[in-house]
Order: C-alpha cells, then structure tokens, then sequence
C-alpha cells in the first residue's frame, strides 16, 4: 500500500505533466485583455498602487482583489509572458488536487476514495477551462482557499471533540480562508452550507451530535447544544454565524458590482426561460461528467428550450434526488454529494442571469466535488457488498482516470490561442455569435481581413444587437482606407448604444478621416457629455484641434488625456512627439516632452526604435543634444538590425540635425 505522502506527490506530478502544454499557449482575446493584456495597472506589477485599486474598485462586474493581485504577481514575475501566467494557474490546480486528497482523507480515513476523487478533480476535462484560461484564475484561487478553509473547520471539529483549547484557533483559520476565498471569486459564498453537509456527514455533528467545551473550566454546554436535533442543528447554525455573514457582505457586494452591467434584465431573459435553462444545465452537467465530447469556451443561452429536453432533465434530477433523500441514514454521503453539487452551483445556475451563457464548463470546478464524492463512496460500497476485490476495482478506476486523462489532452489542445478555442467553440455549439466575433478579432489580429469581416457579418446574422461586429467591421474598412463605407456601420453602433462614449468617438474619428472635422468635433463633445472622464475622447478632440490650428487648447486636451490614463502608451507616444516637435510654438514643451517618453520607455521594458526616436526627439527640443544623439544612435542602429526600414531615413535625418545641435520640426496641421 502506498504511503499517503507518496500518493499526493504522483497526484501532483502527473496534474502538472498533464497541463505542463498550457505554459505554451497563449493569451486569448477573451477577457484576458481586461485582465492582464490591455491592463495597465496589473501589468505593473505588485505596487501600493496597484495593491489600492484592486481592494478600492469594481472590475469586470466583481470585486476580487485577491485575483487582481495574483495577476500583479505574474506580471511582476513573467511581464507578459503568457506562459508563466499559464503556469502559476497549472500549479494552483495541482496544489488543490493535494489538498482535496488530504481533506478527504483526513474527514473519511479512507485512502482509495480519496486519492480517486482528488484524481477526478484533477484530470477531469471539465475542468480545462479553469485552468488552461488565464481569466480564470479566479476559480483555481478561490478553490485553493475554499480547502484551506474546509481542512482548518475538520481539525476544528476534531479539537472540540477531543477537548482541545485550539479549536478557537482552527476556526478562526477557516473563517480567514474563507475571506480570502470570497476575495478571489464570490461564487464561494455556499460554502457555510457545505461545512453543514459536513457537519452531517462525515463529521457527524448532527446524527450523533457531542458537544465538549473546550475551555480550562469545562463548562457545562449551552442548552442548544443538547436535546433534540432541532436544537443540534440551532447550535451549529449559529456557530457559523461568521461565516454567513461574510457570505451576506459577499453577495451584497456583487449585486451592487454587477447590477448595472453584468446582470441580464428580466425583459431580456424572461423568468419562464430561467427556470427551464436552470433545470437543463443541472442536468447537461452531470451528462457532460460522464461524457465531456463538445466542451465549449461558450455555451449561447437558447430563445427556448424544447419542453421534452425539460421535463426528462427535471425527471433526472428529481430520481437521484429522491434516491439521495431514501437513502440519507445508510448512505449519508449520497445527500451530502448531491446537495453540495446543487448548492455550490446555485450563484451561477443562471436565476440571477449574468452575462448571455447558457452554462460555462468552469463554473462545475468546485460543485462536481460532491457528485465525485457521491459516486466514488456509492461504488466503493456496491463493490463491498457484491464482493468485488479491490484489485478489480483498483483496474476499473485506472481504465476511467486513464480516460480522463486523454480527453483532457485533447480538450488542452484547444485552448492554444484565440483561433483554436473558437474555432473548436463553433465546432460543438450552434448559431454562436460570441464565438463568431471572437474568432474574428483573432483573425483581425492576424491581418486576415477577409476572413475577419465573414465572422462579423456572420455575427450580425446571428444578432443584429451585436454592436463590438459594427464597431470592428467599421475599423477594418477605415484602415483600408474606405472611411465613407465605415461610416455607415460605426452610426448602426451608435444607435445601439445611444450613451455609450466609445461610439460616439469611434464615430468621430471616422468623420475626422472624411474631413468632416466641425461633425467629429460634435461627436468627441458628445463622448465627453456622456462621461466626463473618458481619456480616449480628450486625446482624439486635442489630436483634431491641432489640426484645425487651435495648438494651445489641443494640448490642454492632450495632457488631460494623459492626467486620466498615464500608462496608455500610444497616447504618451504620439503626445511626447507633438509637445517635441510641433512647428507650432505655443504647442512645444521639451520637458514635457521628456518626461512622456521616459514613461513611455518604461512601459515599453526593452524600448524599440520608435520610442527611442521619441526620446531622443524629446531631448532635443529640451536643449539636450548630446542625450539626443546617444538615443538616436541607439534607435537607428536597433532599426537596421531589425530590419524595420521604414523610418530609418527619417531617423537618420534627425541624427544628422541634433548632431548639429538642432531639433527636429513639423507640422500636426491638417494638409
């Protein structure tokens, strides 16, 4: 028999093998940019800075500063290394498969059960998109602290059983994980209810309930300690009263996150639809547990639901339930699994319906514990009965963890990147507009324009609402230089989002392109109408007064662009050149100029030739000529072994001028 010690390293080992290809893979443009790619602040790294945003402020529709951070940490190891962020979720992943096996073994003693549930945890492919999506840290964190906190409420029962004056401390411990849990995800807000099931089985508080004080005194206990299970069960309630709390603070702090635009209105997503997709993703879960063949980064939630799909999905789901209740005194851990599995996934059943999914694979990472719990102690015990020896039963097991461990293989491979994923989403979805206008931005990325723009016609097929396809339709025509046939579909996004300031700045810089500068004026004032606050708005309205001549009210647009996002780098890169080399005296600032550079140079890490041409463009107009030179020597002579020539001769123009101790000049008017 293997030492439990030795089982949890080969548990872990293989866990990290099984997804070591992740580390290969890339971000995907799936809330990966909110997170990590096109976030300035999590991409600096651990700083106080960061540290006050993520506790201070709402992101993505949550409040998960834990999760904030842990992404901090990546950037601040890796930078934007996809694989290390990659990484630091596989190992996670492996930490909770340990840590399940411990819990388990040390809440049943039973080694085999154990160690095969922690298995099924791990190698499950259902579980890939926790995983394997970076964006998704939040499951693998919260799950991390979810067991921390169940292991120290065990080893709390166990010292107040025994009489041990630590079980305050064990408590307090659990209590403290589970705050760090909340922090990272609030889906855990069940997990009160979970130490209950536990407190029925295994623990046995509530069938055979002992209540030992664990004080020097040896009080006698308080009267709802003792009697009848009514009373049994008052006591442990109210013992978890922390604990429901947190979970009280918890949901009020994501209904208020998520209210204004995460959360679907009931006229969108009526109540009937509800109800009926609710009772079929009880029921798709525990079919895709035991046949995970169309995994899906996105399941569309359907107009209607076919009623037989209901009612056989509510027969399911009401036999075992049933079955689980009859059996509550001879199998307990049938109606601990079962309700653990139909608790845990209450938060995201889709009662209170955010977002457009039907179902989502990450959201069975912490439920499907207690349907493996359920089946794995049920099969366990058939086996007894019927006599089966363990050997066969030993094989039986190996033949399903083998198999999971090829169809999270192949599900790993899917999440590669951006195509892979959506390709393979439209593969085993229908009518998938997300996956449509997704795969088309990854193409968008890709330069392969045609085959973009076929995704988001295909989109407005699918969902004429869809304003994201306008908007990139209206981008790849204007950079082809068709700004009149833009027009049209940047004014179908406006009038969808009527409030939005990205559209109507969007519609501005395409009229700024058409020459119709008084209308694009009109639209960035409106922008700003709509939020006073939205930097993109001031940068595009200072960029048009300069070429409308009005150079000192363009750069007081310019820096307040600045003054909201100090770490946009094409703003800092376009606003440092202007202020170093405008024709225009009013406009012209070197030191100014300078300081954007340098910060643009410092979000840049290695800066390339054209931040190096900034800098040195900057120190010029500042009177610094022989830093000018230095900097453009680097600039040029990084050019040329790039091979980036498009520029070199301008380049090497403006060493030729700082050489001779003058700065470079041009005009930001329109032609």
């Amino acid at each position: 028999m293997f030492r439990p010690r030795i089982l949890a390293l080969v548990l872990a080992l293989v866990t990290v093998l099984l997804y070591l290809p992740a580390t290969r893979h890339g971000f995907i443009n799936y809330d990966d940019d909110l997170y990590v790619t096109q976030n300035p602040v999590v991409q600096d790294g651990l700083t106080w800075n960061g540290v006050g945003w993520a506790f201070g402020r709402v992101h993505i529709s949550n409040w998960h500063p834990l999760t904030l951070l842990s992404h901090m940490a990546d950037c601040e190891l890796f930078r934007l290394n996809a694989g290390g962020h990659h990484l630091t979720s596989v190992l996670l992943h492996a930490a909770n498969a340990v840590l399940l096996f411990v819990l388990v073994l040390r809440l049943t003693s039973a080694v085999g059960p154990a160690v095969f549930i922690a298995a099924l945890f791990a190698w499950h492919p259902l579980h890939v998109e926790s995983v394997a999506w970076v964006s998704e840290r939040k499951d693998v964190l919260s799950t991390f602290f979810a067991f921390l906190s169940l292991l120290a409420y065990a080893r709390h029962v166990a010292a107040v059983n025994a009489g041990n004056s630590k079980s305050k401390k064990f408590f307090a411990a659990s209590l403290t994980a589970f705050a760090l849990g909340l922090m990272a995800k609030p889906m855990l807000v069940t997990l009160p209810f979970v130490l209950l099931l536990l407190d029925f089985w295994p623990l046995q508080r509530i069938s055979n309930f002992k209540f030992q004080i664990s004080n020097p005194e040896n009080a006698a206990p308080p009267p709802s300690a003792a009697g009848s299970p009514f009373s049994t069960i008052s006591f442990l309630l109210f013992e978890k009263w922390p604990f429901f709390l947190l979970t009280a603070a918890a949901c009020v702090i994501t209904i208020f996150a998520q209210r204004d635009e995460a959360m679907v209105p009931l006229q969108r997503v009526p109540l009937g639809l509800r109800l009926e997709n609710m009772v079929a993703a009880y029921a798709g879960y525990l079919w895709q547990t035991v046949w995970p063949a169309r995994l899906a980064i996105f399941y569309p939630l359907p107009g209607q639901i076919p009623v037989w799909h209901v009612a056989l999905a509510a027969t399911v789901l009401l036999t075992i339930s049933i079955f689980a209740w009859r059996e509550r005194e001879r199998r307990p851990y049938l109606l601990v699994g079962w309700l653990w599995y139909l608790g845990t996934l209450v938060p995201v059943i889709g009662l209170v319906q955010v977002g457009d999914q039907a179902m989502a694979d990450r959201y069975t990472y912490f439920p499907l514990i207690g349907i493996f719990l359920a089946a794995t102690f049920l099969i366990n015990d058939l086996a007894a009965a019927n006599r089966i020896s363990p050997r066969v039963l030993g094989w039986l097991a190996g033949v399903v963890l083998a198999w999971c461990l090829l169809m999270t293989e192949r599900q790993l491979a899917c999440w590669r990147d951006s195509e892979t994923v959506f390709t393979h989403a439209l593969a085993v979805t229908r009518d998938n507009a997300l996956a449509h206008l997704n795969l088309g931005a990854a193409y968008q990325d890709q330069n392969r324009l045609v085959e973009a723009l076929a995704e988001y016609h295909e989109v407005l097929r699918l969902d004429p609402a869809r304003e994201e396809a306008y908007n990139n339709i209206a981008r790849i025509l204007s950079d082809e230089g068709k700004p009149a046939a833009a027009l049209e579909y940047s004014q179908a996004a406006l009038q969808l989002k009527p409030r939005s300031p990205a559209q109507h700045d969007g519609l501005g810089i395409i009229l700024a392109e058409l020459g119709r500068l008084d209308e694009a004026g009109h639209q960035f004032d409106e922008a700003l109408r709509c939020d006073t606050n939205y930097a993109p708005a001031y940068f595009q309205k200072g960029r048009l007064l300069l070429r409308q001549g009005q150079g000192r009210a363009a750069v007081e647009a310019l820096n307040r662009a600045l003054q909201l996002d100090p770490d946009n780098f094409p703003m800092l890169i376009y606003t440092a050149r202007v202020l170093a080399a405008s024709d225009d005296p009013q406009v012209r600032n070197g030191t100014q100029a300078l300081a954007y550079a340098a910060q643009a140079a410092r979000l840049a890490g290695n800066p390339p030739p054209a931040v190096l041409d900034t800098q040195a463009m900057a120190a010029a107009a500042a009177g610094q000529f022989d830093l000018a030179v230095r900097t453009q020597q680097q600039a040029v002579e990084l050019a040329r072994s790039r091979g980036q020539n498009d520029d070199l001769a301008g380049m090497e123009q403006r060493l030729e001028l700082y050489r001779k101790q003058e700065p470079w000049r041009q005009s930001f008017h329109a032609p």
